[in-house]
């Protein structure tokens, strides 16, 4: 089933309608969380919540994953983790390794659907990207912050304590959202993504607004990525004249904003895989990291991978749900 789903992923763009009903069938098959009830909510379970929000007719929905040994009575501290183009919450919440973590840190995490076909080839409007959500002008950036607002109403949730992760598309909305929507993040953690770019030869260049307020970030990028590459430009095999803005200025973006004056010396990790560069002395005790992995594409860098690389490669067993969640528990959001 995780093959076929794996493939489907990979081969999103170039399905028919035979493809679109092969992946109707896989999620029917693969069944699916339960509804969060108003009461009596338990721990180390996911649980789905469909919203009183349509786009296309569909209403929007996300799932939420409540950590072991769950407590009404306790503020959780919150991660929003976002899918990339043509994936799933369920997806995300199986490859990325948030689930497991919330069990052993403590903290709920929510993981929001784009729109797509009958529950596939979702996606979201992260401005310069990406298809019929970005044509259309979806609020997504408006749908995340009500499906916080609906988990806070629902869940004990400590509000300086709320975080947001993102891969590919999912990725770029997670600046989006942090540019328009920041002060009710304590942190961000965009991953395989880029602030602007031009959606085709002929439409204008786009780039997320200034941000209101300073966010601390943790940026990832693997420099083998040839869907958004490290570089910048045009994907490296799709046909498609859109192009994306190297990682460097996306950072540079995040680092001015947040008037970050000094830094520091690169760490390098994994035996020289991982490099690690941070600037601090920003306002609001805010910082901004980059993370860059060599020889990695446009895959999420987790245990559900790396977990598969053979012994000896210095990338076996990385985890980049823990890296992040480390960056998460040193910041709250100020009033």
């Amino acid at each position: 089933m995780s093959e076929m789903k794996k493939y489907f992923r990979k081969n999103a763009f170039k399905v028919g309608p035979t493809g679109v009903l092969l992946c109707l069938l896989i999620q029917l098959l693969a069944g699916g969380a339960s509804s969060l009830p108003e009461k009596n909510l338990s721990g180390a379970e996911t649980y789905k919540q469909t919203m009183n929000i349509r786009v296309n007719g569909f209403r929007r929905s996300y799932l939420v994953h409540l950590p072991e040994g769950y407590h009404a009575g306790k503020p959780h501290p919150l991660v929003v983790v976002i899918h990339g183009a043509f994936d799933t919450a369920e997806g995300m919440e199986k490859f990325s390794g948030f689930s497991a973590l919330s069990d052993r840190e403590g903290f709920v995490a929510l993981y929001p659907n784009g729109v797509g076909i009958m529950g596939y080839l979702q996606h979201w409007n992260a401005g310069h990207c990406c298809g019929k959500a970005a044509k259309d002008n979806w609020d997504d950036v408006g749908f995340l912050a009500k499906a916080i607002a609906d988990a806070c109403a629902r869940l004990n949730i400590d509000r300086s304590r709320i975080y947001m992760v993102g891969f590919s598309n999912g990725g770029m909305l997670a600046y989006r959202f942090a540019a328009e929507k920041g002060h009710l993040l304590a942190a961000a953690a965009p991953m395989a993504a880029s602030i602007g770019g031009k959606p085709s030869e002929g439409e204008p260049e786009w780039r997320i607004p200034e941000p209101g307020r300073p966010l601390s970030l943790i940026i990832f990028h693997g420099l083998a990525d040839d869907d958004i590459p490290f570089e910048g430009g045009a994907s490296q095999h799709r046909k498609s004249s859109r192009t994306y803005w190297p990682v460097s200025r996306s950072v540079d973006f995040w680092r001015q904003q947040n008037k970050c004056r000094s830094q520091l010396p690169d760490r390098h990790l994994n035996a020289g895989s991982v490099r690690v560069a941070s600037w601090a002395d920003c306002s609001d005790e805010t910082e901004v990291k980059l993370v860059l992995i060599k020889n990695w594409g446009h895959v999420w860098p987790g245990k559900f991978f790396t977990a598969k690389l053979a012994q000896g490669d210095p990338l076996k067993d990385f985890d980049a749900a823990e890296m992040i969640w480390n960056f998460f528990k040193a910041h709250r959001r100020k009033p």
